[in-house]
């Protein structure tokens, strides 16, 4: 799908050649004052006032000129994350999110207290419940509730604390990804090492220019790279995640000059 200018807008799609295509509401700001380009060496490919017609005109800008496309989409670098606030009565529990956006990130480690007892989501199958016996309320179509009685009597339910629902999925999404795209068949962990090293002095760029936008971009984009860095070596970075925490969980020491220096 191709994308054809439209009039002047709030969201700016520009192109400074060869470097990137990026997203904003503020060319000056954005372009010239941070980035340091002047005008005549960017464009603007695309303008609109709909956000999220914003974010996919640039995604699809990167992939049709060759850049590298956003993993996370412009309307989401903003969104403020979903209240978890619950309301109970005697009869139910109501979510402040809708029945089609709830999901276990949201549920994991919510706590409250019903009249036939305190409830809170450690288990997977908990999670399961809740997502296969949500309703979506009546009076207002961006809340979801569920009765409690119906889950009281569901139980009891497993205490193990397995996988809940997590970011866990967006690293399996992230290897679908490069899958989709060979790396894993005709990359290599040296190509992937110097990626990472140049996505490390594009984070340091940002935290020295204050960009918060492009440091959330950068801190992805190293995270992304060490998911298929892992990989082409036959580890997922769930793994390598865990291992070294274990190695850190028990450690003490004490923050010097900004650093954490370990006890000896």
């Amino acid at each position: 799908m191709g994308i054809s200018a439209v009039s002047a807008g709030k969201y700016k799609v520009y192109h400074i050649l060869g470097k990137k295509i990026g997203c904003t509401t503020n060319i000056q700001k954005r372009v010239v004052d941070e980035q340091g380009f002047k005008p005549g060496e960017y464009e603007i490919l695309f303008e609109t006032d709909d956000i999220k017609e914003a974010a996919n005109a640039e995604r699809q800008l990167q992939k049709d000129l060759g850049y590298k496309v956003d993993i996370k989409p412009y309307d989401k670098l903003f969104k403020k994350p979903m209240s978890k606030q619950v309301n109970v009565t005697d009869q139910t529990t109501t979510f402040a999110v809708s029945k089609d956006n709830i999901d276990g990130a949201f549920l994991a480690e919510l706590e409250w207290e019903t009249p036939y007892g305190d409830i809170k989501i450690d288990s997977t199958d908990k999670i399961e419940w809740i997502l296969s016996n949500i309703k979506e309320s009546m009076f207002n179509k961006s809340r979801s509730f569920i009765y409690n009685k119906a889950m009281h009597e569901a139980g009891p339910f497993q205490k193990s604390k397995e996988k809940l629902y997590s970011h866990q999925d967006q690293f399996e999404l992230i290897r679908e990804w490069a899958k989709e795209r060979g790396i894993y068949k005709t990359g290599d962990v040296r190509t992937q090492y110097l990626k990472l090293i140049e996505e490390a002095g594009e984070l340091a760029q940002a935290i020295l220019k204050n960009d918060e936008p492009e440091v959330i971009d950068a801190i992805g984009d190293m995270v992304v790279v060490l998911t298929n860095l892992a990989k082409l070596k036959g580890y997922n970075i769930e793994d390598c995640i865990d291992s070294a925490y274990k190695v850190i969980a028990g450690r003490t020491g004490k923050m010097v000059n900004g650093t954490f220096v370990k006890d000896a």
